[in-house]
């Protein structure tokens, strides 16, 4: 594959047609950007984005460069970015580096490339933007204004830079508010896991033993939506209260060993490594289908299985097949990668627009604020927040119960 990829008309226009059917869904989008259009608040700013690049994402690009801004993005994950979605954005005056399935060696250059465009704002997936500035271009640090980082996953790494005194320059832990882990993780993980499982599968749910390791909020959307599919949902954790949480919903909770001999199904969506290795292979049934919905192809020890079974055999798209003890076949899907993003189009629209639109007022906070906020990850402002859920009930056209003034003064005293 070449950047020629990007450069080709057709393929644009064939993008574009996606990126407006999202716009018609993404209500907090649209009012942001009639906002941005007339204050350009980013005027002349370089934004750097590392994020999957497919038509909702695109559509928050559009925004920021309509706010004024200078836009280069990458993708953060090589199976999902959409060679469509990439010349589309070309076509609009965005630096893109990214095309689909790209090698892991150009994978890394695309993500060097983009840092190296000397970015003062940044929004970032799993943290591998923000990391590689600080190994690779430690001279561009004192520029930048902020970052936003949008999964468990990339906060997971953001605050170990913090701990050990790295970090250089304060970044949003977007994935912390109301408006992201309420919806996006939860409804928009739970719907997009299994429709990519389905798609890549196109088998029933319904009757199947579903295995989910780890219950945050991705994993009680996994869950939950297995089990209005008519699954029959088994919970692994380590976390003692996530454990006792997902008892008290209804699951099924053992230890993942006991869980992988009779499981149909497996969604791993931890943030961790490792989690499904020899020990679990071992026990599975014939057929076993593995799935990931972490950030990082690392949940599910592919290593382990390339090294023991006969495989992969590709046998579907999406779907490569493993043989061990003989017989026995074991289903790896999107090679590891997150399944509701290489298997599928990702989260739904209407979840991603309040997603996005936190992405947009986080990098406006960090305008705002340049030079006052510390270098440390910290939670957006729950006015801002607010004001996402405000324009998203607008967009829905619903409406809500106010407080009166004296219930107000009620609420902010002590006394009854």
């Amino acid at each position: 594959m070449e950047m020629s990829i990007i450069r080709n008309s057709n393929l644009a226009d064939a993008g574009m047609k996606k990126i407006n059917w999202v716009k018609e869904h993404m209500p907090v989008l649209n009012e942001l950007k009639e906002d941005f259009s007339h204050s350009r608040p980013f005027f002349g700013l370089r934004i750097a984005i590392c994020l999957h690049l497919e038509a909702k994402t695109a559509y928050m690009v559009l925004v920021l460069k309509e706010a004024g801004a200078e836009v280069t993005i990458t993708g953060s994950n090589p199976l999902s970015t959409q060679d469509d979605i990439a010349a589309a954005l070309f076509k609009k005056g965005v630096h893109v580096f990214a095309w689909h399935n790209a090698a892991p060696e150009e994978y890394h250059e695309h993500l060097y490339r983009t840092a190296a465009t000397a970015p003062q704002l940044i929004i970032d997936d799993g943290g591998d933007l923000i990391s590689l500035l600080h190994k690779s271009f430690p001279d561009q640090l004192p520029q930048v204004y902020g970052g936003a980082e949008e999964t468990t996953t990339g906060l997971i790494r953001l605050r170990a830079m913090e701990k050990e005194n790295l970090l250089a320059f304060p970044v949003i832990a977007v994935n912390d508010a109301r408006c992201k882990y309420l919806f996006d993780n939860r409804y928009g993980t739970g719907q997009s896991v299994w429709d990519g499982i389905i798609r890549a599968t196109n088998l029933v749910v319904a009757g199947k033993n579903v295995v989910v390791i780890g219950y945050g909020w991705c994993g009680k959307g996994i869950a939950m939506r297995a089990s209005g599919m008519g699954g029959r949902v088994t919970v692994c954790e380590v976390d003692p209260v996530k454990a006792l949480e997902a008892h008290m919903d209804g699951y099924q909770v053992i230890p993942l060993l006991a869980a992988a001999e009779a499981g149909d199904i497996f969604v791993t969506a931890t943030g961790c490594n490792g989690v499904i290795g020899g020990d679990h292979f071992a026990v599975m049934k014939d057929r076993a289908i593995l799935a990931n919905a972490g950030h990082f192809d690392v949940e599910i020890d592919k290593k382990y299985l390339n090294d023991v079974a006969e495989g992969p055999r590709r046998v579907r798209a999406n779907v490569d097949e493993y043989v061990s003890n003989g017989n026995k076949r074991i289903y790896l899907l999107s090679e590891g990668r997150l399944v509701n993003l290489a298997a599928a189009d990702g989260h739904p629209t209407e979840i991603m627009d309040m997603s996005f639109g936190l992405q947009v007022l986080s990098l406006q906070y960090l305008l705002n604020n340049k030079g006052t906020l510390e270098k440390k990850v910290t939670v957006l402002p729950a006015e801002l927040d607010r004001h996402i859920a405000w324009l998203k009930l607008k967009g829905l056209g619903l409406k809500i119960d106010q407080l009166n003034a004296a219930q107000k003064k009620y609420m902010e005293s002590w006394e009854l």
